[in-house]
């Protein structure tokens, strides 16, 4: 049986890679800060309680890294994947950003991957895989980016430098970067029309991207599947980052006056496009 370890696992995208993993026959390790949040997994996954361990901590602490791992190597005897997910949202500009909201910012999602990495690494054996989650936001320059954009493109640069030079000895590492996902954590940043507009009248394909989209690339990257795939960044973003569209909405003088309706988990109700 195979073990995945996934930090921000109590809700979004790292809550659905979880079940995901769990569907697919291999153990998880949740870490998470919210002891509730982390309750509420085990509740999704109440048939497989013998295939999950959850670790409440700040992944910022110091030990954390090291606990996370021992917990893996204790409960399940190794440590196959790693994903490393937890982050913040509420980006500001350059000239909004203040050196705590920096430093923050850097330590949650480029600090605590890389030492969460340098632990993995300590017992990953060949076959092993890491999957970095980042954003579209570090594939190409957008408004409110600041600190949040520098710290998910340097996780680019570190997963380039763990695929070469760890993919010999059978360690691969990729990175998935999201589009806007409905998720708890998104939820405010969509009631902006503006914001909401210009990813959704954007995006070439129907819909709003789920959580389970990008837990199905990230269960994929670390699978057997992908066993070729190593330094690649994935956009899971609906063609957003890559393509100049824009829906006929948008070339009118018609306005989508409401936010979205979602659902608590974060899921629309309506998965397709207004005609």
């Amino acid at each position: 049986m195979k073990v995945a370890l996934i930090t921000g696992a109590g809700s979004g995208i790292g809550l659905a890679t979880a079940l995901a993993f769990l569907r697919e026959g291999t153990a998880i390790v949740a870490i998470g800060r919210s002891e509730t949040k982390l309750a509420r997994l085990k509740a999704h996954s109440e048939n497989t309680q013998d295939m999950v361990a959850t670790l409440s901590v700040d992944v910022t602490n110091d030990d954390a890294p090291a606990r996370s791992v021992a917990l893996a190597m204790s409960r399940f005897g190794r440590l196959d994947y790693l994903i490393n997910n937890a982050g913040i949202g509420s980006p500001t500009p350059v000239h909004e950003t203040d050196d705590a909201a920096l430093d923050k910012n850097l330590n949650i999602m480029l600090r605590t991957p890389f030492r969460y990495c340098r632990e993995a690494l300590t017992v990953m054996q060949a076959g092993g895989a890491i999957v970095n989650v980042s954003s579209t936001y570090a594939l190409l320059g957008g408004l409110r980016g600041g600190a949040y954009s520098a710290a998910k493109s340097g996780l680019h640069g570190l997963s380039a430098h763990m695929a070469a030079q760890y993919g010999n000895i059978g360690i691969r590492t990729n990175v998935v970067a999201p589009g806007v996902i409905p998720t708890e954590m998104t939820m405010h940043r969509l009631e902006d029309e503006r914001f909401r507009r210009m990813n959704y009248e954007m995006t070439p394909a129907q819909g709003w991207g789920t959580a389970d989209d990008v837990a199905n690339a990230i269960v994929f990257l670390c699978s057997d599947k992908a066993r070729w795939i190593n330094g690649q960044v994935l956009a899971v973003d609906g063609g957003w980052s890559t393509t100049k569209f824009l829906s006929e909405n948008a070339l009118t003088e018609e306005r989508i006056k409401s936010a979205p309706q979602f659902t608590h988990s974060g899921r629309p109700v309506s998965a397709l496009k207004p005609s």
